[in-house]
C-alpha cells in the first residue's frame, strides 16, 4: 500500500446504498477514479476478499475489482492480478448453472450455496479506458456475477433457491476442514 492509498470502510447489508443501482463511471482516467481503484484494490487485499464493488465502499459507481487468489476462504481459487472492471455488461451466459458457496464482505459471517452461470461473456472498460470483451468461466465467472449484482443493488442472498442453504462462516470453515 502506498502512502496515498487508503483502506476504505466496507458498507454492510442494511446500508441503503447496497440496494441501489450504481451509476455509470463517466470519467475513467480522472484522478478521483484512479485513486478509488487503488484504494479498492488495497482494501480487498487487506480483507482477504476476491472481489469488491464500489457500492460496498460507499461509492454508487459501476466499478468493481476482481482479485482472485487462493486463501483460507477460497483455497482453490485461481491466482490473478487484481483487475478493475468498469461499466460492465453481461453479453451472454451459458445455459448451465452450478451452485457453490459464496460469502460477501458486506454480509460478514454468512455463507450460502448460490447458483451462478458456469460461463459468461462480458464487456467492460479497464482502468486505462480500454474496452474489453472476455469470457469468464468457473470461479472467476462466479466472482464477476457476484460483484456485478452489487452494481444492480442485489446481494448473493437474493439468488438463493432455499433459505436452508445459509450457514455461518464458522460452520463453513468447520465443514471445509473435515473435507481435507
Amino acid at each position: 500500500m502506498t502512502k496515498s492509498t487508503q483502506l476504505l470502510q466496507i458498507a454492510e447489508l442494511g446500508i441503503q446504498l447496497i440496494r441501489q443501482k450504481a451509476k455509470i463511471v463517466e470519467k475513467i482516467k480522472n484522478e478521483d477514479t484512479q485513486k478509488l481503484i487503488d484504494d479498492m484494490i488495497a482494501t480487498v487485499v487487506e480483507v482477504n476478499g476476491v472481489g469488491i464493488a464500489a457500492p460496498q465502499v460507499y461509492q454508487p459507481l459501476q466499478l468493481f475489482i476482481l482479485a482472485s487468489y487462493p486463501s483460507q476462504r477460497y483455497p482453490k481459487a485461481p491466482k490473478m492480478k487484481p483487475t478493475a472492471v468498469i461499466n460492465p455488461v453481461i453479453l451472454s451466459t451459458s445455459e448451465t448453472k452450478n451452485s457453490n458457496w459464496e460469502g460477501c464482505l458486506s454480509i460478514p459471517g454468512i455463507r450460502s450455496l448460490v447458483p451462478r452461470y458456469d460461463s459468461i461473456t462480458v464487456s467492460y472498460y479497464t482502468r486505462d479506458g480500454t474496452k474489453r470483451e472476455k469470457t469468464f468461466t468457473d470461479f472467476i465467472a462466479r466472482i464477476f456475477q457476484h460483484e456485478y449484482d452489487h452494481l444492480q443493488g442485489e446481494v448473493f442472498l437474493d439468488r438463493l433457491e432455499t433459505m436452508k442453504d445459509i450457514i455461518t462462516e464458522k460452520e463453513y470453515q468447520r465443514m471445509f476442514r473435515k473435507k481435507r
